[in-house]
């Protein structure tokens, strides 16, 4: 084990080898730590290795695992999605205390993996979820996360609202990509193991996020909410976006971190005034 941690170079390298070889073993983390002095056999110690070596090279543990836990959710992740994030959490939160129907017809774009519908669905079961995904492969597997989970939320192809049938929602919810070009960050840490398609969104990092403010008024009930999630230094960009559409309350929310990372606003009712 003290050998694993050595050669991983992450932020977290003895837990990243705990997980693992938990992985590998069949044992919790607890329970390879009772019981330290128990050897794998050769063919388990090789898949051990394997992985180490992997992870030494960069690749995300939820990867190497196969799943990522969010929401308390346990979902299947592959490379052709981005892997779910504590601070998007926050974006889950934050939609779940909006004033919304019981009934609310709710729409996540870019799903991924699905976390984001399936942790709103796991909250509000009288909702009507439905999310979506460009990439034929996050459909797939954010449907067979739907499935495994048993949690009603449909799953469609669309790149943002373009395949959409008639529909209007109380709320539409994204976490679309927001990273700019040119950005150092896309060759540090796990990222560089994601798609970029996922990530990149023009010199800005706007991109998206004006296609998805400029579009979802058309999309949106009267009085319904947009909920963005996007960089920690672009929630002044983004709310100017939002005011300059025309929606109301707009303002933006903390992460875990303290950055603000998540804008929303309401689309006001026929004749209601903006003032915030």
């Amino acid at each position: 084990m003290d050998k694993a941690v050595r050669r991983i170079t992450s932020d977290t390298p003895r837990l990243d080898a705990e997980l693992l070889l938990a992985h590998v073993s069949g044992l919790s983390r607890s329970g390879f730590r009772a019981f330290p002095e128990r050897e794998m056999d050769a063919r388990r110690a090789a898949e051990f290795e394997d992985l180490v070596v992997q992870r030494a090279q960069g690749m995300p543990v939820a990867y190497l695992l196969g799943h990522q836990e969010f929401w308390s959710l346990l979902l299947n992740v592959s490379s052709s999605t981005l892997i779910p994030r504590p601070d998007t959490e926050c974006l889950v939160e934050q939609a779940l205390e909006l004033p919304l129907p019981d009934n609310a017809r709710v729409i996540d774009l870019g799903t991924g993996t699905g976390a984001i519908a399936l942790a709103l669905a796991s909250e509000r079961p009288g909702w009507v979820i439905s999310a979506c995904d460009l990439m034929e492969e996050a459909v797939a597997l954010a449907q067979a996360n739907a499935s495994q989970l048993q949690l009603p939320v449909e799953v469609f192809q669309s790149r943002w609202f373009s395949d959409l049938l008639a529909a209007s929602f109380d709320l539409i919810v994204s976490n679309p990509p927001y990273v700019a070009s040119e950005d150092h960050h896309l060759d540090e840490g796990d990222v560089r193991f994601e798609p970029a398609s996922a990530l990149i969104s023009g010199p800005d990092g706007l991109d998206d996020i004006r296609l998805i403010v400029d579009a979802a008024p058309s999309w949106l009930n009267s009085e319904g909410w947009l909920i963005l999630e996007h960089g920690f230094d672009q929630a002044e960009a983004v709310q100017e976006l939002f005011a300059a559409r025309g929606f109301a309350k707009v303002e933006s929310r903390k992460d875990y971190g303290g950055n603000d990372r998540m804008t929303l606003g309401q689309w006001p009712r026929k004749g209601a005034s903006l003032a915030q």
